[in-house]
């Protein structure tokens, strides 16, 4: 409801010469009366059964985009046939956008309630799974414009093997992504305009030549790695870039996040000098978000700069750290506090990496993935919370979805606020704490993901003292970190050492420190705090704190 379906639908039947049939509309040309009356007199029941009919005889049809109501998937027979005939492409919308957009439209029966929040969110935890089990596409509905989800849409169709059943199409709402033994890569996009990259999730990503190659205009690449990530994988990506016809010059760096210095930043600079590498070389990071930051940097400033792509190989980056275009080292004094904004030519996310991933890793991944449940989407915590089990045990199908919603809510909000002047500032949630723990305890005890954990935790203890969130609101955060295997009590930095370090922050502004906090879990709110306050949940929250 109120994801484009219609809008989106007619425009691409225009684009693809396609005739355009919504099956409401067609349901009430068939009946003489509105769906609302239809709901009145026969009930929901007597509703699906027209619709099936309807899509029983609309799939048989050749050359036709065909825009299908949500609640359509609810029967087996549809999904079956939506699959089989067509390809079905997934409008996504979030709850609050659903509901701004419907807020005034007395023609949709099912959202007539005292609450339509809770009927959103209701609906949405029964359809997203069966949206999972069928869609080929998904595309996200916070693009600037239709033509641009069109236009999003042509390009995977293009990308597309050719069906071999009838062109037939059907645009739906929710979520996500097919549910198959080996399912197929999902794509996104980072809709910046002329910066705009896309974000393609899949398997065995590595081995195809088309799409590593396909952004990547000079003949020269540089693959920046590092010693835990170069025996797996450096060989089987330098092949595939090499079958393109591309040279290949590796950059191997030590491993960590202490490693994330401008000594090692130079070591980078010194091989694209000896090599004599130009503007038209490609630099590619092939690693976690440590990788990722100091490659972005590199080409950011490398001959004031030159392109490249994130291959991301842990879970951390595939879901945060590789999307967004955040580059940068650390410095003794602060986290991350040298650096550009630099958007990468396209993210190519492996997922059958995290089959190598030690289970600390993978722990740290979660975070960031619980964190955009809790900052945006109450109904993605929720999913998380029911599918942790799944994730830590590296479910295919769990992990894939994982990193596409997390990739879609990022993507959404760097769309909106590429360079962290409001919005973008909500993706540090737990952030502030976790960088005074990085920096406290020196960079590479903890893992940033540990770190984040531990600071979400603080965070929501915070928005509870506040009166934010609810007790039972904070230990539900506090017991799905644990539950990733993240740590949920701080270090003991002391009081003064807590205070010091966060002061370190670049959402601070004139020695006030801003927190990220929960108003309620699902939303959040940017926000300066008592001390007193902080202090309480210092001593509620760190290692033998009195």
């Amino acid at each position: 409801m109120g994801s484009g379906k219609t809008t989106v639908g007619r425009a691409l039947a225009k684009r693809l010469n396609k005739r355009f049939i919504d099956t409401d509309h067609e349901i009430e040309a068939r009946t003489g009366a509105s769906i609302p009356l239809i709901f009145e007199i026969e009930g929901e029941e007597s509703f699906r059964e027209r619709e099936a009919e309807v899509i029983r005889d609309l799939t048989a049809l050749d050359g036709i985009v065909l825009a299908t109501g949500g609640g359509a998937i609810l029967r087996a027979e549809n999904r079956a046939l939506l699959q089989a005939r067509g390809k079905v492409i997934f409008l996504r919308a979030n709850v609050n956008a659903i509901l701004q957009r419907t807020s005034h439209d007395k023609n949709r029966p099912l959202l007539q309630t005292a609450d339509p929040r809770k009927r959103l969110e209701e609906m949405s935890r029964i359809r997203e799974p069966l949206y999972l089990e069928i869609a080929d596409i998904v595309i996200e509905t916070g693009r600037p414009n239709v033509q641009s989800m069109t236009h999003a849409i042509l390009d995977q169709l293009d990308s597309m093997p050719d069906p071999a059943h009838p062109a037939v199409y059907s645009a739906n709402k929710m979520s996500t992504q097919a549910s198959h033994t080996v399912p197929p890569a999902i794509h996104l996009q980072v809709d910046l305009g002329e910066r705009s990259y896309p974000i393609t999730i899949g398997t065995r990503l590595l081995d195809n030549t088309d799409l590593v190659t396909r952004h990547i205009a000079g003949p020269r690449v540089a693959i920046v790695t590092n010693t835990i990530v170069a025996p797996l994988y450096l060989e089987r990506l330098t092949q595939t870039l090499v079958r393109g016809g591309k040279q290949v010059t590796p950059v191997i760096l030590p491993d960590g996040e202490e490693e994330k210095t401008m000594a090692n930043l130079m070591c980078i600079f010194d091989v694209l000098l000896a090599e004599k590498c130009d503007r038209k070389t490609t630099l590619i990071a092939l690693g976690g978000g440590v990788i990722g930051d100091m490659t972005g940097f590199a080409a950011a400033t490398y001959m004031r700069g030159v392109p490249f792509i994130q291959i991301p190989t842990t879970l951390l980056a595939q879901v945060d750290s590789s999307v967004g275009g955040k580059t940068g080292i650390n410095h003794p004094l602060g986290k991350n506090m040298i650096g550009a904004f630099y958007q990468p030519q396209a993210v190519i996310a492996d997922t059958s990496t995290l089959n190598t991933l030690q289970a600390r890793e993978l722990s740290a991944g979660l975070a960031e993935v619980i964190k955009h449940g809790a900052i945006i989407d109450a109904v993605f915590f929720d999913w998380i919370e029911a599918n942790m089990a799944r994730l830590v045990a590296r479910d295919a199908q769990a992990l894939s979805y994982a990193i596409q919603r997390s990739c879609e809510i990022k993507a959404d909000v760097v769309r909106q606020d590429e360079r962290e002047g409001g919005l973008r500032a909500i993706l540090n949630f737990g952030h502030t704490f976790a960088h005074a723990i990085e920096a406290g305890m020196g960079y590479g005890v903890w893992l940033h993901g540990e770190a984040v954990g531990c600071g979400m935790v603080m965070a929501a203890d915070l928005s509870c003292r506040l009166g934010f969130i609810d007790v039972a609101a904070r230990e539900r955060v506090r017991a799905l970190v644990g539950a990733a295997g993240l740590p949920v009590i701080a270090p003991d930095l002391g009081h003064a050492r807590w205070l010091e370090l966060m002061q370190v922050d670049k959402k601070n502004e004139g020695g006030a420190i801003k927190f990220i906090l929960l108003k309620p879990l699902g939303a959040p709110l940017i926000a300066t705090v008592p001390q007193e306050f902080l202090l309480q949940t210092l001593n509620a929250c760190v290692a033998h704190a009195g």
